[in-house]
């Protein structure tokens, strides 16, 4: 059985990743890349599935973990009954070609044994590799993978499994290295250890050091930062939303999805907090990465790629894994990627914006092309209804939040021109932006409810709306905002946590005319996402409610709602999706992106508090792609905005 999803540590080489339990069991780990399929999927699964744990064979007092300053070199240190002994965890950077997983078992006091069972199974637990001793080694291959084992300790093979026994006192030390290879190839050498631990831990440490974070809240801002890091794929510049597939939302329930993949919204939140902290190359890798995937016709823009720019990420069941704690299908792939989700095209631009203001820089000719071909795109499309932020999966609605982000779209295209090309024939476009901005304050309105709706004609309420004072749409003191923010306390906080929205509340079946039900249960779900009930609080959206409550002046609650979520996350300081208040437990896919840039661009506009007015006005209002201000859009009372 896996562990809890806050037992995980996470070690990776910014090309894939694994995790680590508490127990000193990797129970997943995809090779080579974050999306490729499992060697070591028992987390979906059990131990047939693949799992490489190295525990103590004596009876353990305590385990207490943490990663080397600065870097994502994890010590796990286990205390028994006869000693003291730490496992050193790592995934080296000197050979990428090869991804591998490095082990060091160290003594500490007394003597204390352990014993390490590799248990490889390729595609995602379903293949039973061929298994034979080479060069000193244990190879096993399999379909398309191969993997070597290079152990200090004799190994031996027995059940389908490497086992290994060894023992450590002070000063001693045993070390094992599991290296991927495609199946065809001869295996790669035995890595020096010592040189791989050494260049690793220099890698983690050279990039954290040109992190610019200060503050009370430093060590847990580059922690986060590091884990942004860490699901980046450097090859390409690509950014994953997390490093799991299928980890529930709900244990026990089917909103299990694959985060294995590059979201454009998900990469632009990413981005934005990377560059508040002077991270400039990966702005400048992602923007180029973001050229090649989105090449062609606008209307052919997907919300999500391949780490590489892949387009086909045809959604599949693995019928053979049971699921986390029984929560099944286990998914790969994702069906949302065929989806029209309007608010994209607001953060990339947004993001466009905000690299060339960042990197004080001018874009290129190309990123201007990109940037035309979008912003046509939305005055063509900005009135159909769509799929939404949350990529519901029952008919497509005029989600607020997407109308807003289309007026994003127009305003960051505008502000570009007006910095870089004032020559720009701007009419048409500032025309767009005030018609887009008059609608949404028209119809997204509802007089009765005192607040912006989930969707035009909705009485629901949604944490996206907590976007619309951050990107500028109305000023965070207009009284619709506030409004809004309070209304959203009363119905969405629970327990001092933000639901994304109500999954048990009834909405008409199809509001929108010519839309067909989707997924062959649209037309008859009384969910607004077309699942079943239950979800946890959503921390993404508990960051965006800290950001409004600063921006309100309401600094003590949002300081205090901050350190809720800093409390939240796990002994190595990761969080994951969501959060189960009444189990006290992470939930959802980790560990997630969203999460972490949501603490990052929090921790930053407290900072700003703190440190007072005139750091305010020096810099722009962080959030994951938020700007000051609001244009000529109009402003207006709530009765104005009918």
């Amino acid at each position: 059985m896996s562990s809890r999803i806050e037992d995980y540590a996470l070690i990776g080489d910014a090309r894939t990743v694994a995790l680590v339990g508490r127990d000193g069991s990797i129970d997943w780990w995809c090779a080579p890349r974050f999306d490729s399929a499992a060697c070591f999927a028992a987390l979906l699964g059990g131990l047939r599935n693949g799992r490489w744990i190295i525990s103590p064979d004596q009876r353990v007092t305590s385990v207490e973990r943490r990663y080397r300053p600065e870097t994502l070199v994890l010590e796990t240190l286990f205390t028994t009954t006869h000693g003291r002994a730490v496992v050193i965890d790592f995934m080296p950077r000197h050979d990428l070609e090869h991804p591998a997983i490095v082990r060091i078992v160290r003594g500490l006091e007394g003597r204390v044994r352990f014993g390490s069972e590799v248990v490889a199974r390729f595609d995602y637990g379903s293949l039973v590799p061929w298994a034979r001793h080479h060069d000193g080694g244990v190879e096993a291959r399999g379909g398309a993978d191969g993997v070597v084992l290079h152990a200090s300790v004799q190994t031996v093979g027995r059940d389908l499994t490497t086992f290994a026994e060894l023992e450590v006192g002070p000063g001693d030390e045993e070390s094992f290295a599991l290296v991927w290879f495609p199946s065809h190839e001869d295996p790669p050498p035995a890595p020096d250890v010592d040189a791989a631990l050494d260049s690793t831990e220099r890698w983690w440490k050279d990039w954290a050091s040109a992190c610019t974070v200060s503050g009370p809240y430093r060590e847990a801002v580059l922690r986060s930062l590091l884990t942004l890091k860490a699901l980046t794929y450097e090859p390409t510049g690509g950014i994953v939303a997390a490093a799991t597939t299928s980890l529930p939302e709900w244990i026990g329930s089917v909103r299990n999805w694959d985060y294995r993949y590059c979201w454009l919204r998900d990469a632009t939140f990413t981005l934005n907090a990377l560059i508040e902290n002077g991270h400039r190359d990966e702005a400048l890798s992602w923007s180029e990465w973001l050229r090649r995937a989105v090449a062609g016709s606008p209307d052919k823009l997907q919300i999500m790629y391949g780490v590489a720019g892949e387009r086909r990420l045809d959604e599949r069941v693995l019928g053979w894994l049971p699921g986390y704690e029984g929560s099944a299908p286990v998914r790969i792939g994702n069906a949302a990627s065929d989806q029209f989700q309007l608010d994209v095209y607001g953060e990339v631009l947004d993001m466009m914006f905000h690299t060339a203001e960042a990197l004080e820089e001018p874009l290129p000719d190309d990123s201007w092309d990109l940037g035309r071909m979008l912003v046509e795109h939305v005055a063509d499309v900005w009135r159909e209804p769509d799929d939404g932020i949350w990529e519901v999966r029952g008919p497509r609605r005029h989600f607020v939040h997407s109308k807003v982000m289309a007026w994003v779209a127009v305003d960051r295209w505008v502000r570009l021109c007006e910095a870089e090309r004032p020559d720009e024939p701007l009419q048409r476009w500032r025309g767009l932006r005030a018609e887009i901005h008059a609608e949404v304050c028209e119809r997204g309105w509802n007089a009765a409810v005192g607040a912006f709706s989930q969707y035009y004609g909705s009485d629901q309420l949604d944490a996206s709306l907590l976007m619309m004072a951050l990107v500028g749409f109305l000023e965070p003191d207009d009284p619709r905002i506030v409004a809004t923010v309070d209304a959203i306390q009363r119905e969405l906080v629970v327990d001092g946590f933000v639901l994304r929205y109500r999954t048990d509340v009834q909405h008409p079946p199809e509001p929108v005319a010519d839309q067909p039900a989707r997924h062959g249960d649209a037309a008859v779900t009384t969910t607004i996402d077309g699942l079943p009930p239950g979800e946890g609080s959503f921390l993404l959206t508990t960051f965006w409610l800290v950001d409004n409550l600063v921006l309100l002046g309401r600094h003590d609650e949002a300081r205090r709602t901050f350190e809720r979520l800093l409390a939240l996350r796990n002994d190595v300081g990761l969080l994951s999706e969501q959060y189960d208040h009444r189990a006290g437990r992470m939930l959802g896919n980790f560990p997630q992106a969203f999460s972490h840039v949501g603490l990052v661009n929090s921790a930053a506009n407290l900072e700003r508090r703190r440190e007072g007015p005139a750091a305010r006005r020096s810099q722009r209002w962080t959030r994951a792609g938020a700007a000051q201000g609001a244009g000529d859009a109009p402003q207006g009372t709530p009765s104005e905005a009918g």
